[in-house]
């Protein structure tokens, strides 16, 4: 079970929905929610330093950062594999499909939006069984 859920979306009421999804599930308690990418991942920065399991849901398209390039710096900056990420996207290109399996060891899955309950039911009690 994941320790803290992030959602990372410049739209707040796609945030939001996935909050309701997220406390249908009793785990309202775990969300840390950003429209900015880049606090986001600030906050993963200097937040995040133990080795509980992390779900982080991902958008792709976002005017300050781009879900690709949030999951480059994680890269750069060796974050710990102990973050799973989701893309949650709108997006219907193959290409993003194939960029995203580019980052294996925290790309799990490929969603598409508005993200369903059984979906995020099996996210988040199965971990190790998501699978890109």
């Amino acid at each position: 079970m994941y320790s803290k859920i992030y959602l990372i979306d410049d739209v707040q009421l796609v945030n939001l929905m996935h909050q309701v999804l997220l406390r249908k599930l009793e785990l309202e308690d775990k969300i840390i929610s950003f429209t900015n990418p880049e606090k986001a991942l600030d906050h993963l920065r200097f937040q995040e330093t133990n080795s509980e399991p992390i779900l982080i849901l991902l958008d792709i398209n976002m005017p300050e950062m781009t879900g690709f390039e949030f999951l480059e710096f994680m890269v750069l900056e060796e974050f710990p594999t102990n973050i799973d990420v989701v893309m949650v996207t709108s997006s219907i290109y193959d290409e993003d499909k194939r960029l995203a399996k580019t980052f294996p060891q925290f790309v799990k899955d490929f969603v598409s939006k508005p993200l369903k309950t059984e979906k995020l039911k099996e996210i988040v009690q199965n971990p190790m069984k998501i699978a890109l």
